[in-house]
């Protein structure tokens, strides 16, 4: 140590960096990518990346970014966290969710999760769910008292909350330290069947239900605002944030209304949102929503003791695949450790194979034992908001949080979240967003591995017990795997069909070194489409590769090769393909001066990086389903 450093001094044995230091050095590496005219903070903008809402995440984030003091964990604005204590003291609440219609399977899931980890139950009930009047065999050997129950039983949700309530005083526990949520939620069942004829109604026992539990079970929540429909349609973070807002403030409006306090309305509402793989995404989207109703609290009147939002987080939906659903495992995981981080309350881990039925006893385990990890073993429920202090999540927080406070006020400026349901507002909104997103999942900019990016095409495929349908008739439900899906689903009639896939022939042009990446590129793509690749023998020319390509079984080819490779030889081999029987000839890489003398020697398309690798896919479908 020194006289002039005492703490730092090899720190202080080196010069202050500053941003221009580090913008001189990204141009650097830009010039080499070929991006010379990036400089100063134009390189820097080069390296940004857009995210729905109008946000944009820079590659550097500094102190000059730091938002508004933020208060203290348990504080308004709860940013931080929604108790003092944040999840230190038991982690958070690791909550199941159970759909089979069977009163007795039902049960035996229950009661193995319960056995193994999970801390509540999230249980269907009626449409789609165990019957209401299986709900009692449902929870047979469930002790009420200590496992907190939650209903989502669409508009059975009356009917099922009183024979739940019944199960509690049946039990011999009072009723006052019962815990859980009876899950009424009128405008979300609104969203998912588009039917509003018993809303009033509907609203009005809700209001009841709320009045009770504050009254005689305190620790029940009698309302659910559940974001899932709108997430599920497509909506982005702060689409999603700025509905569940709009519909926690229709319920105050009700329950206030009929004449519960602001205190005891605030605490009858829990609030549920989706946990993507986005990971710092997901952590200030659950931060925000904190904030955000902190802030509607306030202005309702609310003590701050009532204004913490009470969260549930649930793996999405969305982002499941039905192809490689192994890989499900990996997302939920950073999904669930995202939620954990961004200060749910409860978090439900959706088993890998969710999309595709009713998961079984494997599936179920491993998605507990997911949770188990992160709070056991990584320990992740020690730490109050550990994400806190990070400038780019505090700012991300913060951009999130004013894009879903303007959508919240859109929404309150149509009348409000039944009126803007009504009118097909939200429909439409949550509609382009989708259609903007299926855009970038088309052209692969939003990749999904197992499906458009690395497929599997000889992976065995996973089947399940079906599981009950949804309710429906409103908000459509959409996963990101959708498209390539509709492709995969063709390629397996055709080998169903044929007892062979659809193929592709690979013709390598040139060393090995000037054709591997295009080589891994094509096949990567094609395979995405179900479309099998053949790429023996390599390399081939003008003079082999007709044979090569009759050996192949494939019916389309793609030339790959470097650029230089491509001016020497693709003209030629392209028009060898042509006479061989090719139905049509891709080139992989961007077309460039050459497209036209390209295309007269027969190339019909070309595949690149950004392509729109649906609609090529699609039509080299079209084109061997023809023949």
């Amino acid at each position: 140590m020194t006289a002039e450093s005492p703490e730092l001094p090899l720190a202080a044995a080196f010069p202050d960096a500053d941003r221009a230091q580090w913008q001189r050095l990204v141009e650097g590496v830009l010039r080499k990518s070929g991006v010379a005219e990036a400089t100063g903070p134009a390189a820097e903008d080069a390296l940004a990346t857009d995210l729905q809402d109008g946000i944009r995440v820079r590659p550097l984030y500094t102190a000059e970014d730091g938002t508004a003091a933020l208060g203290h964990p348990g504080f308004p604005p709860f940013v931080r966290a929604g108790r003092p204590e944040g999840t230190t003291v038991a982690g958070w609440d690791v909550r199941q969710r159970h759909v089979h219609t069977d009163p007795q399977r039902a049960n035996e899931s229950v009661l193995a999760d319960l056995e193994n980890g999970v801390t509540s139950v999230w249980l269907t009930v009626g449409d789609g769910g165990v019957p209401v009047a299986g709900l009692e065999q449902a929870l047979r050997g469930v002790y009420l008292d200590l496992a907190a129950v939650v209903l989502d039983a669409g508009a059975d949700f009356a009917a099922a909350a009183e024979e739940l309530l019944r199960l509690y005083t049946a039990s011999g526990a009072p009723l006052r330290e019962a815990a859980g949520c009876l899950g009424a939620d009128p405008l979300g069942l609104l969203a998912r069947t588009g039917d509003d004829a018993k809303l009033r109604l509907q609203l009005e026992s809700a209001a009841r239900m709320a009045a009770r539990c504050a009254a005689e079970a305190p620790g029940v929540r009698a309302l659910a605002v559940d974001a899932l429909p709108y997430h599920e349609a497509g909506g982005s973070a702060a689409e999603e944030l700025g509905t569940s807002l709009a519909t926690g403030v229709a319920y105050l409006r009700q329950l206030t209304g009929s004449g519960l306090g602001i205190d005891d309305a605030c605490r009858q509402l829990e609030f549920r949102y989706a946990a993507t793989a986005d990971q710092f995404l997901t952590i200030a989207k659950l931060r925000a929503a904190r904030r955000l109703w902190a802030r509607v609290a306030e202005v309702c009147g609310a003590s701050p003791a009532a204004s913490a939002q009470r969260q549930h987080a649930v793996t999405s939906t969305v982002m499941m695949t039905r192809r490689d659903p192994w890989v499900n495992m990996l997302r939920t995981t950073v999904a669930g450790l995202s939620a954990g981080v961004g200060g749910a309350d409860a978090v439900t881990v959706l088993p890998f194979d969710a999309a595709l039925g009713l998961p079984d006893a494997f599936a179920r385990r491993i998605a507990r034992n997911t949770q188990s990890v992160l709070l056991e073993e990584s320990h992740l429920s020690k730490v109050i908001d550990p994400a806190g202090g990070s400038w780019y999540v505090e700012s991300l927080t913060d951009e999130l949080a004013r894009a879903a406070w303007a959508w919240f006020q859109e929404i309150e400026g149509a009348g409000g979240q039944a009126a803007a349901l009504r009118s097909g507002m939200i429909a439409g909104r949550l509609a382009d967003t989708w259609e903007r997103r299926t855009e970038d999942l088309a052209h692969r900019r939003e990749p999904v591995t197992g499906v458009s990016e690395f497929p599997h095409l000889a992976e065995p495929p996973v089947h399940r017990e079906p599981a009950p349908a949804p309710i429906g008739g409103g908000l459509p439900r959409v996963r990101r795997d959708d498209a390539f899906e509709r492709l995969r689903t063709r390629s397996d009639a055709q080998l169903a069909a044929s007892g062979a896939r659809p193929k592709v022939f690979l013709a390598a042009l040139g060393p090995v070194a000037t054709h591997t990446a295009r080589v891994a590129f094509a096949a990567n793509l094609f395979q995405a489409g179900g479309i099998e690749t053949v790429a023996e023998p390599a390399p081939v020319d003008a003079e082999s590769v007709a044979e090569a390509f009759a050996r192949s079984g494939a019916r389309i080819a793609c030339l790959c090769a470097s650029d230089t490779v491509y001016g020497e030889q693709a003209a030629a081999v392209a028009a060898a393909l042509k006479s061989a029987g090719a139905l049509r000839v891709h080139l992989a890489g961007k077309p460039g001066e050459r497209r036209d003398e390209f295309a007269a020697a027969g190339v019909d398309s070309f595949v690149f990086t950004g392509c729109d690798a649906v609609e090529v896919l699609s039509s080299a479908l079209d084109v061997m389903e023809v023949a």
